[in-house]
């Protein structure tokens, strides 16, 4: 099999937490490194556990062995091993295991590959200014406010200018939108979002993503849905005075990402046309 083949392979055999973590399993990985025999295969993830061990890893955080039963003949049970393993645990793994296989090497490849890449990711994410930190969570809240109108819906809402209004007015203490925008002073032109720091924009990133949860949860009739998203935006104050001594509508405007975001959301359509 060439490299392109393997990593498709491989590939296919990942799986992907609830939290959005990449994972195989010891016995897909196992077959794909050409290992016959289960308990060979255990001696090598030892020997990977070792070896994250002293390289400053928790072997707990990447490797997980699991065991189910199985039927075997007559009705009997039997013990069947396995292992959940991430990224770099399968990538030590290779690192371990018999370098003769030309499987093994093509593993190493691939895995080696992907972990540069992930932790070239997280320093980028790191690096990332405050700008573009602000852009990116700015065009999250665009996304959770399209599904909370989603589930609003569902409840039955049609008056979705109150809708908004009522969690608008929860999260600024009884401030309409002209009071907030005059109060930092801006234009009435301005979008709000595209003005404020990133603190007061995962405020209402929490509010959608709250309220749409506790909508789905069976809240049905605009009016409650109106009040749920007026309490949700309340609650969300209540942590943000409580939590860092501000009030929302007191933070400062922020210079404008208006332009960039609209360069990115034109961008993403394009790429998902």
């Amino acid at each position: 099999m060439d490299y392109l083949g393997f990593s498709k392979a491989l590939d296919e055999k990942k799986r992907v937490t609830k939290r959005g973590v990449d994972y195989w399993m010891g016995r897909d990985l196992m077959t794909m490194l050409s290992y016959a025999a289960w308990d060979k295969f255990e001696g090598v993830v030892e020997k990977a556990k070792e070896a994250a061990t002293n390289g400053g890893y928790d072997s707990l955080d990447h490797f997980s062995r699991t065991a189910k039963m199985v039927l075997i003949g007559s009705g009997a049970q039997r013990d069947r091993a396995d292992w959940y393993l991430t990224r770099l645990a399968c990538y030590l793994v290779a690192m371990n295991a018999d370098s003769s296989k030309p499987e093994v090497g093509l593993a190493m490849i691939y895995f080696a590959v992907q972990t540069r890449l992930q932790e070239v990711l997280q320093k980028e994410m790191e690096q990332l200014s405050e700008e573009e930190k602000r852009v990116q969570l700015r065009l999250r809240v665009m996304h959770n406010n399209h599904r909370l109108a989603g589930a609003a819906k569902e409840a039955g809402v049609t008056r979705f200018g109150l809708f908004q209004d009522a969690g608008f007015r929860g999260l600024y203490g009884g401030l309409g939108l002209p009071d907030v925008k005059a109060k930092k002073g801006l234009m009435k032109s301005e979008d709000l979002l595209d003005n404020v720091s990133r603190l007061e924009l995962s405020a209402h990133d929490f509010k959608a993503t709250v309220t749409e949860q506790r909508l789905s949860q069976g809240v049905k009739g605009e009016g409650r849905a109106i009040e749920t998203h007026r309490a949700v935006g309340n609650e969300i104050r209540q942590v943000m005075v409580r939590e860092n001594g501000v009030k929302p509508e007191s933070l400062p405007k922020q210079p404008s990402i208006r332009n960039i975001v609209q360069k990115r959301r034109r961008a993403l359509k394009k790429g998902e046309a």
